[in-house]
C-alpha cells in the first residue's frame, strides 16, 4: 500500500467517524390534526363550548368566495335572526331539516324578504365554525350554496341540543 492510499483511507475513516457522530437531521413534525372528540364526555364538553361569531363567519366565507372569483358577503341582522330561528327549531326537535320552521320561502316572506334570492345550509354535529365550513365545502350541494354568485349577505347561527345525537345544530342563510 502506498503512502497516498493510506492517507486516502485515513481521511475516509475520519469522515466516516465524524458522520457517525453528527446529529441526524430529523424531518419536521407536522402539527397535530384536530380530531372530533370520541368519548361522550369530551363530545359534550366540545359541544358546550361551540359558538359562532357571525362577523368572523362572514370574513371566512368571503375569503372562500373571493378565492373562487366571487363577491364577499356581509353580516345581516335579519338573516341572523332567521338562521338562529332555524337552528333553534332543529335543536328543539332534534332533527336536521330545512323545513322544521317552515320552508325557506315562507320564512323569508315572513321577514319581508320575499323578493330575495336565498340559499340555506344546515348541518349538525360540528363543534366549531371551521369544522362546519369544511363539511359544507366538501358537500357538493352545500358548496354550491357557499359559492352561489348572487349572494351578498348572510346570517349564521348554531343551537345547542344537549342529550341529542348531534349536540349542536347549524344554520346558514344567505341572500342577495
Amino acid at each position: 500500500m502506498t503512502h497516498r492510499s493510506i492517507s486516502s483511507l485515513s481521511a475516509l475513516a475520519v469522515c466516516l467517524m465524524l458522520a457517525a457522530c453528527a446529529e441526524q437531521a430529523r424531518p419536521p413534525v407536522p402539527p397535530p390534526v384536530p380530531v372530533a372528540p370520541t368519548t361522550p364526555s369530551a363530545r359534550a364538553r366540545a359541544a358546550a363550548e361551540a359558538h359562532v361569531d357571525p362577523q368572523i363567519a362572514a370574513m371566512m366565507i368571503s375569503r372562500y368566495r373571493e378565492a373562487h372569483g366571487l363577491s364577499a358577503v356581509t353580516f345581516d341582522p335579519t338573516l341572523q335572526r332567521l338562521a338562529q330561528a332555524q337552528a333553534n327549531a332543529m335543536a328543539s326537535h332534534n332533527v336536521l331539516s330545512h323545513t322544521i320552521a317552515g320552508t325557506l320561502t315562507q320564512r323569508f316572506d315572513a321577514a319581508n324578504l320575499a323578493r330575495a334570492t336565498a340559499v340555506e345550509n344546515v348541518s349538525a354535529g360540528y363543534f366549531s365554525l371551521p369544522a362546519a365550513l369544511r363539511g359544507w365545502r366538501h358537500s357538493p350541494p352545500h358548496n354550491a350554496n357557499l359559492l352561489a354568485p348572487k349572494m351578498r349577505h348572510l346570517g349564521i347561527a348554531l343551537a345547542h341540543a344537549p342529550g341529542t345525537r348531534y349536540l349542536v345544530y347549524w344554520a346558514l342563510d344567505m341572500s342577495n
